[in-house]
């Protein structure tokens, strides 16, 4: 059974010297290629629990962006779709 430590869970072991371990270091090196190619977005927990993957977000987002395509919003924000010919329902 290991001895629990009596210091604060955010404080660094004797051993490791932060000066050291920061020596020639660069604040922000790679920055630039982080916001080039990452696009990250937070979900709500809700939102979370139906979408537990990268790949169904992806698709849930593909098929908004479809029906974006097929219909427009108008003033109210209401989704109205666009008719392919307007002909009398029989």
């Amino acid at each position: 059974m290991k001895k629990r430590s009596n210091r604060a869970s955010g404080e660094l072991r004797p051993e490791y010297d932060l000066r050291q371990l920061l020596k020639g270091a660069v604040r922000g090196k790679y920055a630039k290629q982080y916001q080039a190619g990452t696009n990250l977005v937070l979900l709500d927990p809700d939102v979370r629990k139906v979408f537990r993957s990268e790949r169904s977000v992806n698709e849930a987002l593909r098929l908004v962006i479809r029906l974006q395509k097929v219909g427009s919003a108008g003033e109210d924000g209401r989704l109205k779709v666009k008719s392919r010919a307007s002909r009398p329902i029989s």
